[in-house]
């Protein structure tokens, strides 16, 4: 019968295993540099905008015709 031998790795507490795994992990990691992610805000912020003013002026419009055929519908009397 063959028995496995039990490596460092195997004999190591599992969490500390998986801090050192995620820190090897993060060694691999390419962070972006200060100007690419200012410039990337920037564009995040921008879109976010564009969009906030798209769906406002969407709402106000359906509000708009919404309130309109109400008050024909109603005959003008509220």
């Amino acid at each position: 019968m063959a028995v496995a031998k039990d490596t460092k790795e195997q004999q190591q507490n599992p969490i500390e295993r998986t801090f050192r795994e995620t820190r090897s992990e993060l060694r691999k990691v390419v962070w972006p540099t200060r100007e690419e992610t200012t410039r990337l805000t920037v564009v995040v912020i921008v879109i976010s905008l564009l969009i906030g003013v798209i769906l406002f002026s969407g709402d106000s419009l359906f509000l708009y015709l919404y309130t309109t055929l109400v008050t024909l519908v109603s005959g003008g009397a509220k």
